[in-house]
């Protein structure tokens, strides 16, 4: 090999290696840049505290529990970002100004029912119960697909305040009775608690109407203010204490065939939400209906054996005369709201009776013929 070949093996041998040392040498650097610069700042998220306050009885069952879960899971889903209180009827407000509370200001949310609100627009009490009318799956059938929702938010709208179903209760009992009722005679003059649309079906039928908190019923029984009354069903209506003044306790009611409640919210509050917050708090709203639902059908029928067995509670069936009476009185009530000078409420109840008209097809057609079978036909042990 010549000298020329052998010096220029070396400078290439040369290169490679100062290539190679340029790169240590540069890897060494970015580690030391590494080393010395600062760290990247922390995102910091901004949280926000909300009071919800409700028109329940502090851990009253289904209703109250389920306002207490709602909030517990919008502060678990949300990582702490968003945290709710809840206050029970009259720690913060008293139970029947809890929207008043969230329209004026001085609470974020509200639990509780919209046909509490029936003096604001009469239109609130469809999104509750309607005599004779929607079951549970037919409700939500409407808000959430038939354009309920919508001319809900319209409403709210006017209040600066926006509205979600967040329980169901089924069908309720039809309530307690202080006499035992064999007509509509019965009931004329008869003093009875009863809220919304169902309370005017009452006064058509003779009743005078009253509506008052469910804390304050016990003691307006029991001080014959009241002749009769009806709240829910018998997991509430055990809490409550009814039996311990009247044994009569009639099913069904034909005046809130499927009861909604709602989480109301304060619209600006609201909107200053995240994205993502605000879909926790209409997802979990969301999620409390059925879980209010399943709630309630599994403790029903248990605290109805407590009631009958324990407390001597008498189960009965309003007359034929009376439900076909009260039919007649639902069908003049809903006709009137479809005759209203409201532009809303006349909207809602056509919305309502156009989407009731479509869903009870499969209702009575399907899901009734079967629960008649079942009930007929099949018993198992």
């Amino acid at each position: 090999m010549d000298r020329r070949t052998i010096l220029k093996r070396g400078l290439t041998a040369g290169a490679a290696l100062g290539t190679v040392a340029l790169a240590a040498c540069g890897k060494e650097e970015s580690a030391s840049a590494q080393d010395t610069a600062p760290a990247a700042p922390a995102i910091v998220q901004q949280r926000f505290e909300w009071r919800m306050v409700t028109t329940w009885p502090k851990n009253f069952p289904g209703l109250g529990v389920g306002a207490e879960r709602l909030a517990q899971r919008i502060n678990e889903m949300s990582g702490g970002r968003l945290t709710v209180r809840v206050y029970a009827a009259g720690e913060l407000v008293p139970a029947l100004q809890a929207l008043d509370a969230v329209i004026e200001g001085s609470a974020e949310m509200s639990h509780g029912a919209a046909y509490y609100w029936h003096n604001k627009n009469p239109g609130l009490s469809f999104f509750t119960g309607v005599p004779y009318g929607m079951t549970s799956r037919e409700l939500t059938a409407w808000i959430r697909h038939m354009g309920g929702q919508e001319i809900w938010d319209e409403i709210y709208d006017e209040f600066g305040v926006q509205g979600f179903l967040s329980g169901d209760t089924g069908a309720q009992a039809g309530g307690w009775f202080r006499n035992e009722v064999r007509g509509v005679a019965d009931i004329r003059g008869l003093r009875f608690r009863t809220p919304g649309l169902g309370g005017q079906v009452w006064q058509r039928l003779g009743a005078s109407v009253t509506n008052m908190a469910a804390g304050d019923i016990f003691q307006a029984l029991q001080s014959g203010t009241l002749d009769a009354a009806e709240f829910v069903g018998p997991y509430n209506d055990l809490a409550l204490g009814f039996y311990q003044i009247t044994k009569n306790y009639y099913f069904p009611s034909f005046i809130e065939p499927g009861l909604a409640t709602e989480a109301v919210v304060n619209k600006a509050k609201f909107q200053e939400l995240p994205a993502d917050l605000q879909a926790i708090v209409r997802y979990v709203c969301q999620a409390s209906y059925d879980d209010v639902a399943s709630d309630m059908a599994a403790n029903d029928p248990r605290a109805l054996q407590t009631l009958v067995r324990e407390h001597g509670v008498q189960v009965r069936q309003f007359p034929e005369e009376l439900l076909q009476a009260g039919a007649k009185a639902s069908a003049e009530v809903l006709q009137a709201l479809r005759d209203s000078g409201d532009a809303l409420a006349k909207k809602v109840a056509e919305s309502y009776v156009q989407a009731f008209n479509i869903v009870r097809q499969k209702t009575d057609g399907t899901d009734t013929p079967f629960l008649m079978a079942r009930a007929k036909y099949f018993q198992i042990g």
